[in-house]
């Protein structure tokens, strides 16, 4: 291995779009999502509409094949699969649930290239609707989620903090996100690992106004294509680093090489770190 763990975004970072929105859209229940939006927390009413799209006669094939036309860059699948040949290891962290983001990259031949998946859990019940259920339940108690950003059923923050405890203390650590709740995260990376922001998304925002409280390598960019540019460039540059120091190890030289940093001029104000 790499010695390099990479941490995806879904919803408008492996995909050009929010998943939840694009099925009902293509389904046609986008009127009445908007109408109930204000009633109950997102992934609560994900649950109910997907009963409503059940009780409309739409089946689990008619979702799986609006999945499948899910829009995507059409580097991006070529940026997955050369960061798994390069020995990375791939995971997903993300607010969609388990049933979209598996039966799109099933459909594009990447399932097996990402070793965990963090998302909401879903499963077709014996009538054969979709249920979605939140990744915590907020219902019994609330997340601790320090910078109030992240959603009630869900802070990225916790995960990756999980993740990071699984790991060798020399894994370095990409991750990649566009959104308010890819903020959180944002905050738990360590010097040696790499942000790397969607450019003039949410999550560049708040990062422009708060990069003083990062402390990872930041590294934008605006679409699949600089996606793969950039990724397949840290991840060789991470292990040409990698190298030179064991080399230099083993010639008893204790210097490092440190991977340079893409120039990112932002803006700072005052917040509560997490």
């Amino acid at each position: 291995m790499a010695g390099i763990v990479v941490v995806f975004d879904f919803d408008k970072t492996i995909i050009e779009c929010d998943s939840d929105n694009w099925v009902l859209d293509q389904l046609g229940f986008t009127d009445l999502f908007n109408q109930l939006l204000s009633t109950m927390p997102w992934n609560s009413l994900m649950d109910r509409m997907m009963k409503e799209v059940h009780d409309q006669g739409k089946t689990i094939e008619d979702i799986t094949e609006v999945l499948k036309r899910t829009p995507i860059h059409p580097r991006i699948i070529p940026a997955i699969k050369s960061a798994h040949e390069l020995g990375c290891d791939l995971k997903i962290v993300s607010d969609a649930n388990i049933f979209f983001i598996e039966t799109f990259l099933k459909h594009h031949g990447v399932r097996e290239l990402f070793s965990e998946i963090h998302t909401n859990p879903s499963f077709v019940n014996e009538e054969g609707r979709l249920r979605i259920f939140p990744h915590h339940d907020f219902t019994k108690s609330p997340l601790p989620c320090n910078t109030n950003l992240c959603p009630p059923n869900m802070c990225k923050a916790m995960v990756i903090e999980k993740i990071q405890a699984s790991l060798s203390t020399e894994k370095k650590l990409i991750y990649l996100g566009d959104g308010i709740g890819d903020f959180c995260p944002s905050l738990k990376l360590k010097e040696t690992d790499f942000l790397m922001p969607r450019k003039d998304f949410p999550v560049w925002d708040l990062i422009c106004q708060n990069k003083k409280h990062i402390v990872a390598e930041i590294h934008e960019w605006s679409d699949g294509g600089e996606l793969e540019h950039i990724l397949l460039h840290l991840i060789n540059s991470i292990v040409s680093s990698m190298e030179e120091n064991n080399n230099n190890n083993n010639n008893g030289n204790s210097s490092s090489h440190l991977v340079s940093a893409v120039d990112c001029k932002l803006q700072t104000i005052s917040v509560t770190a997490h």
